[in-house]
């Protein structure tokens, strides 16, 4: 299995952008299904995994966690 190229709040562009014109997704969920929320309208989707990663085109933003 390879390696995963996103995690939890990272913004992730998709192949289609959303009805309201945005292409930016924040990943909010992940699991065996994964809920992504539209950065314009604050629309979620939970898709599942295997089509996420074939509809994800990029990620734009790493979400880095804080370690004291």
């Amino acid at each position: 299995m390879a390696d995963q190229l996103y995690s939890l709040n990272d913004i992730v562009q998709m192949k289609k952008s959303h009805p309201c014109g945005e292409n930016r997704w924040k990943i909010i969920r992940l699991g065996a299904d994964i809920r992504i929320k539209c950065e314009g309208c604050g629309h979620s989707v939970l898709i599942p995994r295997r089509r996420f990663e074939t509809k994800m085109k990029k990620v734009l933003v790493k979400h880095e966690e804080k370690q004291n």
